[in-house]
């Protein structure tokens, strides 16, 4: 156990999670985020449930949160809602609030709230230090926690902030964060990728979502102390 950020990290734990990209064929994320490939092309762009290409293409690049929706969805339901749906959800419940061509979101305590309402898992949104984030995991929960989108390669150039997306946290060892992000690239930063705590702090914002199995209890809800 290695005490960092407030509280002990567990040696290894890893919850088997299945991986959900933002975009329906995870193959293209690099091409889309590289600018090489308009996600309106994307040739499943009709499983996200979308009208049209150019709609899923406007959604895609902001829904890395219901991406880890998706994923926590399928792991403790065995049920993975298309990503249009959710988002609609989303949008009457708080979470997203669009404005014209613009989006505000995911704003945390109105989706922690749909969560528990929608889909009775245990959610609620906080500040957590690392170690926190670590516990939470080690406990059987996962954190939808808010990073910069650059975290898709730790060993790179420091951000000029941090926040801007979301990734959900499936692991932790005594020297790296597991994460599955939405963004990532195949077969470098997707599923399980490693992110090592020397690092995370250079895109962590501190805060995020943590997500608990149904039935798991008032006890653990409180474990922590939530916050907007």
């Amino acid at each position: 156990m290695v005490d960092q950020g407030g509280a002990a990290r567990p040696a290894r734990v890893v919850h088997e999670v299945p991986y959900r990209a933002q975009w329906e064929s995870a193959e293209l994320a690099r091409a889309i985020v590289d600018g090489q490939l308009d996600a309106a092309r994307d040739p499943r762009w009709g499983q996200s449930g979308a009208a049209s290409p150019e709609e899923y293409a406007w959604w895609s690049w902001r829904l890395c949160g219901v991406a880890c929706l998706r994923m926590a969805l399928e792991h403790w339901w065995g049920v993975t809602p298309t990503t249009m749906a959710l988002a609609a959800e989303c949008v009457a419940a708080g979470a997203y609030v669009k404005d014209g061509e613009s989006l505000r979101g995911l704003v945390h305590a109105p989706f922690a709230d749909y969560v528990r309402r929608r889909w009775g898992l245990v959610a609620y949104a906080r500040e957590l230090t690392p170690g926190e984030v670590a516990v939470e995991v080690a406990d059987g929960r996962l954190v939808m926690l808010s990073v910069h989108p650059t975290i898709r390669e730790p060993h790179g150039p420091e951000p000029v902030r941090r926040g801007g997306h979301l990734v959900l946290a499936v692991g932790a060892t005594d020297t790296a964060l597991l994460i599955h992000n939405p963004s990532g690239f195949p077969e470098e930063s997707q599923a399980f990728a490693r992110v090592p705590w020397r690092s995370f702090g250079l895109f962590y914002a501190g805060r995020g979502i943590v997500l608990g199995p149904p039935g798991a209890g008032e006890r653990q809800v409180l474990s922590g102390s939530p916050t907007g």
